[in-house]
């Protein structure tokens, strides 16, 4: 029994650490195994413990048993320090469940027949278990949601994607068209088929009018099974660039997957990007291709864009250059939608900006923006550029670039360095290549983000401009 106590208590921490990490990438095993950017973390929480395991459960149990305290108490401190700590949603729940069960099976199987107890083989029948159920709950989860939305005959359905500025977008039509039509967005950035899903079955009103979507990509197909069940009248596809180049390696294969939107069976209009290489025709308009004169300030961005075949000036409290292209393509959704050109001025004059995107938040003194959830090269480049204008000190905290190549950073840490009087870099994956190409004398590392808070007010006074460029939990 002593034997089995001590199985089923290592199992259930490898569990624990497994199903953790898989949340994080939406249960894609793949994505768990070759694109994790902390690989020591696997080896010291799965393969170190295991050998461990063979070898001291062989000797002798007890042995193991106190090596067993060891491993919960690391493991729980592990946890403790992660900023995107595992959350038991229902799927969490079962999974546990089924692993439970599945241990204390194979443990009073195996334990008159064998000397070590299986551990790989509980693990594995668990989550295959979890996977098939989850897999068909996922089917019904859909078919509930098409009928849903096929109930909803006057719903129009605006459906968002790109490299980057999906959420943007998504938030800046909402502002502008929930006046004139009762509209529903996604919350947040859910933009997975299964979020999607979720979000329509709990939260979308029978009564909406428009129904907001973005849709994001790691995989090709992926925009197209998102399509497939939305079959979206509408579709944005936005600006193409380089962001998860990692999953897809090359900008050719982004651009085609990004384009997948465009077989919408229902697809009345769609508005595009110059970078997606398409030709306006009949049901495709090229949004950007009119934008002009575009100018951005600390207070905010101003553009020109034909509307209803006229040049027309709109300025937006919103900071950043490149968010005159987010904003253009929703004046364009407005004016195919039929809204009035003052309306539309009116609306994008007082538009919001998206939380942790260019947020401009005064405190202390001090001019803080969050721009936390701009991870792209070209959207923080521009962002520096803005603040390059303001006269004081201005401070960075950024971990770079995450999923980009190393070149890309590369050429982020050069700007950084050329713009910015205190550089404070958190994490550890891209520290040494900014470090490379910043000034050592202005360079700060954080490797734990818990410290930051402190680290911000020793190094930082009143009058300074305080930039969070991307963020990256601290698994990444």
């Amino acid at each position: 029994m002593i034997e089995i106590l001590l199985n089923f208590i290592f199992i259930l921490g490898l569990g624990f650490y497994l199903i953790t990490v898989s949340q994080w990438f939406s249960y894609r095993l793949e994505r768990v195994l070759f694109h994790f950017t902390k690989p020591m973390w696997h080896i010291n929480f799965v393969l170190i413990p295991m050998i461990v395991y063979v070898v001291l459960f062989y000797i002798n149990p007890l042995y193991f048993g106190a090596y067993l305290l060891f491993f919960i108490i690391t493991l729980a401190i592990w946890h403790k320090k992660l900023d995107k700590k595992l959350v038991f949603t229902p799927r969490v729940k079962r999974l546990f469940l089924v692993l439970v069960l599945t241990t204390l099976f194979f443990g009073f199987i195996f334990i008159n027949k064998a000397k070590i107890l299986p551990v790989i083989l509980p693990l594995i029948v668990a989550f295959a278990i979890s996977y098939m159920y989850e897999n068909f709950n996922s089917k019904l989860f859909i078919k509930t949601a098409s009928k849903k939305l096929q109930s909803m005959p006057n719903l129009t359905i605006i459906m968002i994607t790109a490299s980057y500025g999906k959420t943007s977008i998504k938030n800046f039509a909402y502002q502008i068209l929930d006046g004139s039509f009762k509209c529903y967005k996604t919350p947040r950035s859910v933009n997975t088929l299964m979020g999607l899903v979720k979000d329509i079955n709990e939260n979308l009103p029978s009564d909406s009018k428009i129904y907001i979507a973005e849709a994001g990509a790691r995989l090709r197909g992926d925009i197209e099974e998102i399509t497939q069940f939305l079959n979206p009248s509408i579709v944005v596809v936005g600006e193409i660039g380089e962001q998860h180049i990692e999953y897809f390696k090359s900008i050719e294969n982004i651009r085609k997957t990004k384009l997948e939107a465009l077989g919408s069976k229902n697809l009345k209009q769609a508005f595009v990007h110059t970078s997606t290489l398409k030709k306006s025709s009949e049901k495709i308009a090229i949004y950007d291709e009119s934008l002009s004169g575009v100018n951005a300030s600390l207070d905010g961005v101003k553009f020109s864009l034909k509307f209803l075949g006229n040049l027309e000036e709109f300025k937006a409290p919103i900071l950043g250059k490149f968010n005159a292209s987010n904003i253009a393509v929703c004046v364009k959704i407005a004016e195919y939608l039929g809204l009035n050109l003052s309306v539309v001025k009116d609306r994008v004059a007082h538009l919001k900006s998206v939380e942790h995107r260019l947020e401009k938040i005064e405190n202390g003194g001090k001019i803080i923006i969050d721009d936390s959830f701009n991870g792209n090269l070209k959207g923080m480049c521009e962002s520096y550029d803005l603040v390059a204008k303001f006269d004081g000190r201005k401070v960075i905290i950024t971990p770079g670039i995450v999923e980009a190549t190393k070149e890309m950073n590369e050429i982020l840490a050069k700007k950084i360095d050329k713009v910015f009087d205190l550089v404070m870099i958190t994490g550890e994956l891209n520290a040494k290549i900014l470090g490379n190409f910043i000034d050592e004398r202005k360079l700060i590392i954080i490797k734990d983000k818990s410290n930051l808070v402190q680290i911000l007010a020793e190094k930082t006074k009143a009058g300074d401009l305080i930039l969070f460029s991307n963020d990256a939990p601290n698994f990444i």
